[in-house]
Parts: C-alpha cells; sequence; structure tokens
C-alpha cells in the first residue's frame, strides 16, 4: 500500500499558510469564472449548472467534509508515534470507504439524473447533472489522498491538486461551454460542457495525486502493530461524522431553497416560462456577491494558527486581542465591498455582462439587498471561525440551520407573492446571513475569554463605508451625466470604474484619518508590520 515520506517538515504555520493561499486562489478562481460564464450561457444556463452543482455540492460534502479530517487526524497521530504500519492501515481501510462512497454518489447522480432534475423543478438540469456524475467518484478518492498527506504535515500536494481542479474548471468548462453552444446545441447542453470542465478538473488532479503517492513511496520497515481495520473504521467515523453534519447544513438548505426558488416562480402562471431566467438574473447579482468573501478569506483563516496558539498557552488576553483585530480587519475590508456594491453593483453587473445587457439591468434592483448581504457573508465566515477555534464547533451548525430555516421560509412566502417573485430573493439571503451573523455574536461575545468591544469595532467602519458609498453614488451619477450621449456600456463602464476609484480613495483617506487599524491588526498579515508603519499605525 502506499505511504508518504517528506524529507523536509512544514512547520504548522508554514503549511497553514500553504493551504490557506491555495484555497484562497481555488476560491478567487471560482468567483471569476462564473462572470464570462455567464456571458456565455446567460441566465438560464446557469440555472441549469446550479441544479447540477449544488446537488453535487450536497453529496460532496456528505462525502468528504468531515472523513478527510478523520483521516488527517489519526495519520497525524500515528505519524508523530512513528507508526509507520498504522498509517498504512488508515490509508488502506480509507480508500475502500472512500472508494465505496464515491462510486455509490456516482451511480446515483448518472442514473438518476433525471428523477434529481424533476426533483429540482428543473427538468433541463438532467444533462449537466449525468456530466458532473464522475466527479463525485473522483474526488471522494482525490479527499481521502488529502487527508492522508495533510495528516503527515504536508500541505503542498493538496494545494497543487487544488489549484490543477480550479484551472481546469476555468480553462476547460469555459471552453466547452462555449463550443457547444457555437455547435448550436442547447444551453442545457452548454451548462453540461462547463461542468465536464470540473468532471474533467478532478479527474487530472487525482492523477496528480496518485503519481505524487507513487513517486514519495516509504519502503522503510516498521516493526509495529497496526489496528484493525474494523477499529480503524469506527474512529473515522466517530471523528468524521460530526463534522460531515455540521458541513452539510448549509449546502442541504442551498439545494432545498433552489428547488423552493424554481418551484415557487413556476407556481405562479405569468412567470412559470421564464422561471430559469429569472433565478439566473438573481444569480448574477451572487456571483458578483462572492468575490468580496473570496478575498477575506485568507484573512480570516490566518487567524486560526495563532488564536489557537494563544488558547493552548492559554494566553487569553493576546486571544482577545487577535479576536478584535480579526473583527477590525474584516469589517475594514468587507463593510465598503458590501456598501460599494448596494450603491454600484447593478451598473458594475451591466459592465461585467456586456453580451447579457437586459439581463444584467433586469438584475441590478437585487445588489441593493445583496450588497449589505455581503458583509454579513464575510463576518459569517470570521464568526464560525472564531466558534470553532474556541472549540464551540456545533453553535455554527445551529446558527446556519438558523438561518437556512429563515431564509427558505421567507423565499416560501416572498417569491410565491406575484408581485414581488424573485426580488424576495435576496431579501431573503439578507435576512438569512443576518441571523446567523447575529447569533454568532451573541456566542463568540459569551464564550470569549476577552469580551470584544462590538461598537468600538464597527461604529468607525461603518460612518467611513457610508461617507465612502455617498461619494461613489455622487461621482458615479456625475460622471454618468457628463458621458450622457455616448456609448451607453461605454458611459456606464466609465462612470462605474471612476465611481470606484473615488470610492476607495475617500475610504482609503479615512481608514488612516480616523485611525480605524491598528499596528497589531497587521500583525498576522503578509508584509504588515512594513504596512503599519507605512500608514504611521501605532
Amino acid at each position: 500500500m502506499l505511504f508518504m515520506s517528506t524529507k523536509k517538515k512544514q512547520s504548522f504555520l508554514g503549511g497553514a499558510a500553504i493551504l490557506a493561499s491555495a484555497v484562497a486562489i481555488v476560491k478567487i478562481l471560482g468567483a471569476v469564472y462564473k462572470i464570462p460564464f455567464g456571458n456565455i450561457v446567460g441566465p438560464e444556463g446557469q440555472t441549469y449548472f446550479n441544479v447540477a452543482y449544488n446537488i453535487y455540492n450536497v453529496l460532496l460534502t456528505i462525502s468528504t467534509a468531515g472523513l478527510p479530517l478523520a483521516i488527517s487526524k489519526l495519520t497525524s497521530q500515528a505519524h508523530t508515534q512513528g507508526r509507520e504500519n498504522q498509517k498504512r492501515k488508515i490509508f488502506s481501510t480509507a480508500i475502500w470507504l472512500f472508494f465505496a462512497m464515491g462510486l455509490v454518489g456516482s451511480l446515483l447522480m448518472f442514473f438518476g439524473a433525471r428523477q434529481l432534475a424533476a426533483f429540482m423543478n428543473e427538468p433541463l438540469g438532467y444533462w449537466p447533472i449525468r456530466a458532473l456524475a464522475p466527479a463525485v467518484f473522483c474526488v471522494c478518492l482525490l479527499a481521502c489522498m488529502r487527508g492522508y498527506t495533510q495528516g503527515q504535515g504536508n500541505m503542498t500536494p493538496t494545494a497543487v491538486s487544488q489549484i490543477l481542479e480550479a484551472l481546469c474548471k476555468l480553462t476547460l468548462g469555459l471552453a466547452l461551454a462555449w463550443y457547444f453552444l457555437k455547435l448550436g446545441m442547447g444551453l442545457d447542453i452548454a451548462a453540461a460542457g462547463a461542468i465536464l470542465g470540473v468532471t474533467a478538473g478532478t479527474f487530472l488532479s487525482l492523477l496528480y495525486l496518485i503519481f505524487y503517492l507513487l513517486r514519495h513511496r516509504d519502503r522503510r520497515t516498521s516493526l509495529d502493530v497496526p489496528d484493525g481495520g474494523g477499529k480503524l473504521m469506527r474512529q473515522i467515523l466517530a471523528i468524521g461524522i460530526p463534522i460531515t453534519l455540521s458541513n452539510s447544513a448549509m449546502s442541504i438548505i442551498t439545494l432545498v431553497d433552489t428547488k423552493i426558488v424554481l418551484g415557487r416562480l413556476r407556481d405562479i402562471p405569468a412567470l412559470a416560462d421564464s422561471a430559469a431566467e429569472l433565478f439566473g438574473q438573481y444569480t448574477f447579482g451572487m456571483n458578483l456577491i462572492n468575490l468580496p468573501p473570496s478575498f477575506v478569506f485568507p484573512v480570516t483563516m490566518s487567524l486560526i494558527p495563532f488564536a489557537a496558539a494563544a488558547l493552548t498557552r492559554r494566553d487569553h488576553a493576546e486571544a482577545g486581542r487577535i479576536v478584535s483585530s480579526g473583527f477590525r480587519i474584516v469589517a475594514v475590508l468587507a463593510i465598503p465591498a458590501g456598501v460599494g456594491l448596494s450603491v454600484v453593483g447593478g451598473p458594475a453587473l451591466v459592465m461585467l455582462y456586456p453580451k447579457r445587457y437586459a439581463d444584467a439591468l433586469a438584475a441590478g434592483p437585487h445588489m441593493r439587498w445583496l450588497g449589505l448581504a455581503c458583509i454579513f457573508m464575510c463576518l459569517m465566515n470570521l464568526t464560525n471561525v472564531i466558534l470553532q477555534t474556541y472549540g464551540k464547533e456545533m453553535i455554527p451548525i445551529w446558527t446556519v440551520i438558523a438561518g437556512g430555516v429563515t431564509k427558505v421560509v421567507m423565499n416560501y412566502i416572498l417569491v410565491g407573492n406575484p408581485a414581488i417573485n424573485i426580488h424576495g430573493a435576496p431579501v431573503s439571503t439578507l435576512c438569512c446571513y443576518g441571523v446567523i451573523v447575529g447569533l454568532n455574536l451573541i456566542f463568540v461575545w459569551k464564550y470569549s475569554p476577552e469580551k470584544p468591544h462590538y461598537l468600538q469595532i464597527f461604529v468607525k467602519p461603518v460612518i467611513a463605508s457610508a461617507l465612502m458609498g455617498g461619494a461613489v453614488w455622487a461621482v458615479h451619477g456625475f460622471v454618468s451625466r457628463a458621458l450622457s450621449g455616448r456609448s451607453a456600456y461605454g458611459a456606464n463602464a466609465v462612470a462605474t470604474l471612476i465611481g470606484i476609484l473615488a470610492g476607495v480613495v475617500v475610504y482609503a483617506i479615512l481608514v488612516v484619518a480616523m485611525r480605524i487599524l491598528r499596528a497589531e491588526d497587521l500583525k498576522t498579515m503578509p508584509h504588515g508590520e512594513r504596512l503599519a508603519k507605512l500608514l504611521h499605525l501605532r
């Protein structure tokens, strides 16, 4: 059986940095991918893609959310103890478990594609679902191998495989979607083409990891007696199942919510035929607000090792300072991003989707609500990480469920109202993340050894962001009027970009003038000390 040895031991912080950087790159590539994809297939094609991907996400989360962490933990223990045979046994036991889960998931998606598409109230999701089916099998094996290498402190294979997967999705997926449309095929086939990019990416990543494991096979003998396969299987499941349940909550809620929104739109006779188009327009807005959390994510992840280390030393004061710094940094980044998207999100959509002008224009009103939701999405990621670092892993599960139930109920009521229809979806999204963050903030305050001062943290960024939003609105309006009579697209693009630039300048000045950030806030960031000196922060 295969097993790994590394010539160099990566430090905890170094390994975490490698993995966090890879995840950030993958998230950014995923968010950026959706803009050219939306231009190619339009809102309907994007709906067919999302139907398949939401089903895939549920199966993926159930299969890979907690079990790789269990493998990583058990492998790490055996690695620390020098039990080479135990490591091999863990891998050989786990790989068959993941093989079985992947095979069942893939067969379910492939042969049950028609039933799954009907369940989601979108029959044209059939081919995208089928195209994505093999990816479940590949990703399950990938998850096992990634957990195994990470357990030995080697994050590089996981990082490289994740980036390979994202790049293949970006290049091959977009190329196939464009080519199938050029051949005159339907939007559902084009969406299936894009999905094939995802499937091909998982297959390429799997080949890379297999090659890596074969090349780095450790042939050393060991005298340790490994635990039995049954015992190891029970240990893997005991660790992995609770984590799986926690991580599955949002995926399942998203799946159910998509079904309800599409179903409620189809229940309105006047909108039945345009349900996929309307949902796709809403997705345009969601694509845009997913960008800021992708950029904020590395900041969030960088807190984990520092806060965990402080808590291990029982240095509660230091842990409190790190948590407060995390709040300030995320607030400084997320609040202006959300306000900016609320103000010029509509014009930004028109600029980013030139080939879908009418759809982007129709999606514009959604951004008033989704921009604010973006703030809470960023804060949700941060507060979830803080609670998990405090050892309160179950709390984010229940808060996510509470927010998800809020979203589902509100969408059922609002989207089902013919006068509101799809315009109810962004309101529900805002309320969903607002509920999650509100509850998380209560629990963070409750369990923090050093209580964060929320008023001090949030007041200044909110004031600065409001002033910035006013500046963006004024500059965008002025430039738009000045360029009236010229190309509508060009005038909007110029006005939007100048408005955003003005907002960045105004906000940067306000951050420095109001001393919103402190020098200690930048310590966990790359070149943070140099930046603190440049900004004269203390």
